[in-house]
């Protein structure tokens, strides 16, 4: 292997290899590619679907609730970002927390983070089953959530280059509806169609309703709705643009989604007419019900088509190809059964994506119904890895790299673990029974490990440096 000092000089291939791993998974993403797959995997219309909710929530403030997701989450995409380009592997808060701290935090920050992955698929099957019920009212909703889950594993078993495929595809055609919304939207508001729709700046700030209780519950919403852009470094094995082309994708999918959602709120705010709210039983079709009123309703019927197809197929997708490249590292690291490590013919982690797939169907059929509680553990476990991964930053580059950088390395971690605390102290109770018994578990499967006399030490891997990158490195005794 070549031993440089500038890591620039060295293949993607050849810094893995620095880990003592060999290049296994299909590497062909561009940095385009990742940033496109991060985009599917938050879905840019993802607000068409809570914005009732949202709305009542923040008192009309639904674009205020995205700027302050951003302000909030942009602390741990920069996180995920310095660990993201020294430590380019595929295991996302696992290898980062394992090689920034300790192996044995890796595990349970890959296992927490194992439970938003594992569940956010079920929770996209779930909604996307209830939403074809509502369009074919009567039809079983396991069939549809089995269908939508046989769908995502083949195209996911096909490869990472029918995934690209798959996902320009359907971003393209969420784009062509946010555009087709705001023109709806602003020719509605230009011709006053609906009664006291009028385009303006209250639901980005309004004085009079901007409380701190008011603010601090806009945050939990916000943070919460942004989670996703993180997948993208479960793909960092696959990236053929560097090793900081991750953490670049991750940053500019968190800001060009944000975007689309500030504006997008904005205007539907605006036609919402300066109502107070919207009734309970109105508010989870309140997007849909305003473009009827602004457009007509073979318009909203186009929209709640796309958006089922966004989330049972495209958002699911993605978030399939997360958790299966999550299991083929926790495996390849012997912290998993060895066998989520085989690949197929197309290069990628088979049995991971089969065995997501079965949960997803066996979940689903356990929790149709029961959104509001996956959403409660989805949650938990992904503000859980995220807290862990800020502490990483600061243990890795301020203890162990001994960093200068006091921003990025020490500032904005400490400020990211506040927030992302703030919010998982404030989770439901649900959420924090779940999580912990979750944890639980996880501590029962590392225990086992460890009796059965696997190890978790990785303190013979090297780690990129920001201008170099070691010659050779051996992986540890896993």
């Amino acid at each position: 292997m070549p031993s440089p000092h500038n890591s620039s000089e060295l293949s993607p291939q050849q810094q893995l290899e620095a880990y003592g791993y060999k290049q296994e998974l299909k590497r062909s993403l561009s940095t385009t590619d990742l940033l496109i797959y991060g985009l599917i995997f938050m879905v840019p219309i993802a607000p068409w679907a809570i914005f009732g909710v949202v709305y009542n929530a923040a008192s009309g403030m639904v674009p205020l609730v995205y700027l302050i997701g951003l302000v909030a989450m942009v602390f741990t995409a920069l996180a995920y970002q310095q660990m993201a380009k020294t430590i380019p592997l595929a295991g996302s808060v696992f290898s980062y927390v394992g090689r920034g701290i300790h192996p044995n935090a890796g595990f349970f920050a890959g296992w927490a983070i194992l439970l938003d992955y594992l569940l956010v698929p079920t929770l996209l099957y779930v909604f996307a089953a209830e939403s074809m019920v509502g369009l074919f009212p009567g039809s079983p909703r396991w069939i549809w959530a089995l269908i939508f889950v046989a769908i995502n594993m083949i195209i996911n078993m096909m490869g990472v280059s029918s995934m690209k495929l798959v996902n320009r595809v359907f971003l393209a055609i969420e784009l062509v509806f946010v555009v087709a919304f705001i023109v709806i939207a602003v020719k509605a508001l230009n011709n006053e169609t609906i009664p006291g729709a009028v385009f303006t700046t209250d639901p980005i700030w309004d004085a009079s309703k901007v409380t701190g209780p008011l603010i601090a519950a806009a945050l939990s919403i916000a943070v919460l709705s942004f989670l996703g852009f993180d997948g993208i470094a479960t793909l960092s094995e696959e990236a053929s643009g560097g090793r900081k082309a991750a953490g670049r994708a991750m940053v500019a999918a968190l800001f060009i989604v944000a975007f689309l959602f500030i504006i997008q709120t904005w205007l539907a705010s605006s036609l919402a007419g300066g109502r107070d709210a919207f009734d309970p039983e109105a508010e989870g079709n309140a997007f849909f019900t305003i473009v009827q009123a602004a457009a007509s309703t073979g318009w909203m019927n186009a929209f709640f088509v796309v958006n089922v197809l966004a989330v049972g197929i495209a958002n699911a997708m993605a978030a399939q190809a997360a958790t299966s490249r999550l299991l083929y590292s926790m495996s390849r690291d012997g912290q998993l059964p060895r066998f989520l490590h085989t690949l197929n013919h197309r290069r990628v982690p088979r049995n991971a994506i089969i065995l997501v797939s079965v949960l997803s169907a066996i979940l689903v059929l356990f929790f149709v119904g029961q959104i509001d509680l996956i959403s409660s553990l989805v949650n938990f476990g992904a503000l859980f890895g995220f807290m862990l991964l800020h502490i990483s930053v600061i243990v890795y580059f301020m203890g162990k790299k001994k960093s200068k950088n006091f921003l990025l390395h020490l500032i904005v971690p400490i400020i990211g673990f506040l927030i992302i605390g703030y919010v998982l102290w404030n989770a439901n109770i649900e959420a924090k029974v779940g999580g912990i018994v979750w944890l639980a578990v996880g501590a029962l499967v590392f225990t086992y490990y460890r009796i059965t006399g696997k190890k978790t030490d990785l303190s013979g891997e090297t780690e990129l440096e920001e201008d170099q990158i070691p010659a050779t490195g051996e992986r540890g005794g896993l």
